[in-house]
């Protein structure tokens, strides 16, 4: 079964509700969402009553919310510990962000592993896997480390950064991996290879800990370290290539999520899955968006 969804809102009023509601007007059978802005701190009380009607509706669709995904914000870094009082700020802040996601009875929650930030990929996979012990006690949520592009100190670049962490972390049932395609292409990874690429994924990590896919197009080349997201098929990776993932036998039960920029003030989600459910490419697709 296709498990195809795309980034969010999530608003204080109509909360788990409401991010629902926008998903289903796109055609998605999954969706991910931030539960508060990405770049700061304000939250505001989840209102049970509002997720149980949320999680009633999905019932009645068919719709597995134990695929639904949660973003961690991204003002969170564990990688760098050189001011103690911000290191045990997203250590904390992460740690009320996994409460929130039990309380929503959401499963996944994906996290950007951090930026080192001058104190070197190592000090910064251990500054991670420390952070991640702290958090990981007793929870029923797990993290899944996203494939970053490798922008300034990024860490998650490379598949064995992720394994390091991976094995560092006690509590193996809650941590796994976050692919992103543009993330991928941007490292320089050969995602239009993609099945010699999970067999290179499988022989490091192991093919099992993947939970998520971000399907994004890519303004630049491969390997060019740069994140910068595509509509499906206007980028450098190409519209058969993101098919082909998309599609993939091997991952065929883990719900793959479109993070593609607006076109204009317009969402381009609806369109996009259509073209992805149709698995016919629409040239027109922007220019259908701009008017």
């Amino acid at each position: 079964m296709l498990l195809i969804g795309s980034h969010v809102g999530y608003k204080k009023d109509t909360q788990l509700l409401g991010s629902l509601e926008e998903a289903l007007s796109y055609g998605s059978n999954t969706f991910m969402f931030y539960t508060g802005a990405p770049q700061n701190t304000m939250r505001t009380p989840i209102d049970n009553s509002i997720t149980e009607k949320a999680i009633a509706k999905m019932n009645q669709l068919n719709i597995d919310y134990s695929k639904v995904i949660v973003h961690a914000p991204y003002i969170i870094n564990l990688a760098n510990n050189l001011d103690i009082n911000k290191y045990q700020f997203s250590i904390n802040f992460l740690k009320e962000e996994i409460s929130r996601c039990e309380q929503l009875k959401i499963k996944y929650l994906v996290l950007h592993p951090g930026s080192h930030v001058g104190l070197g990929t190592s000090v910064g996979i251990k500054n991670i896997i420390d952070a991640l012990n702290q958090i990981l006690v007793d929870t029923s949520v797990t993290i899944l480390l996203e494939t970053m592009a490798g922008k300034g100190s990024e860490i998650g670049v490379t598949f064995h950064e992720l394994k390091k962490i991976i094995t560092g972390v006690n509590s193996k049932k809650n941590i796994g991996v976050c692919l992103d395609t543009c993330h991928l292409n941007d490292a320089g990874y050969d995602v239009k290879n993609f099945d010699q690429l999970l067999d290179y994924f499988d022989e490091i990590i192991g093919i099992d800990f993947i939970k998520c896919i971000h399907i994004n197009d890519s303004k630049n080349e491969c390997n060019s370290h740069k994140d910068r997201h595509e509509n499906i098929g206007f980028g450098t990776i190409g519209y058969e290539p993101l098919i082909d993932i998309i599609y993939n036998k091997r991952l065929e039960n883990i719900p793959k999520i479109l993070e593609t920029p607006y076109v204009g003030a317009k969402a381009p989600y609806k369109l996009e899955i259509e073209m992805i459910k149709n698995k016919k490419f629409d040239p027109k697709l922007k220019e259908k968006l701009s008017n």
